[in-house]
């Protein structure tokens, strides 16, 4: 059975930080690329941040982040762990939002349940 399973989540002032994770069980995570997602009340769902499979490295590959990021968004993955992790820094009001995670491979795409991010003060 294949779950992703978001984690991090919660509320922050603004400037604040959250380190989000996204732990994977019963794909081979190393094979997939994994992507950051977001969904804030009555808008659609948008691409935060992508990493790819980074082939056989451990923790490689080529990261890619929405313009709204600025910088202040980092993601990672650890393929010992078959986790990816999205640090997120200097966080505004208006990246309050639900936060999801995919994995995606020529074959298969799956989805997290999300973790809820509020930035408030």
């Amino acid at each position: 059975q294949v779950q992703l399973v978001e984690s991090g989540g919660g509320l922050v002032q603004p400037g604040g930080s959250l380190r989000l994770s996204c732990a994977t069980s019963g794909i081979d995570f190393s094979i997939y690329a994994m992507g950051g997602y977001r969904q804030a009340p009555g808008k659609q769902r948008e691409l935060v941040a992508g990493i790819s499979s980074g082939g056989d490295t451990s923790s490689g590959g080529k990261t890619n982040y929405a313009d709204f990021v600025e910088g202040r968004f980092t993601i990672s993955r650890d393929n010992a762990k078959n986790t990816v992790y999205l640090q997120m820094n200097s966080l505004k009001p208006e990246d309050t939002a639900v936060y999801y995670c995919k994995a995606r491979n020529s074959r298969n795409v799956y989805w997290g349940q999300g973790t809820q991010v509020t930035v408030s003060s």
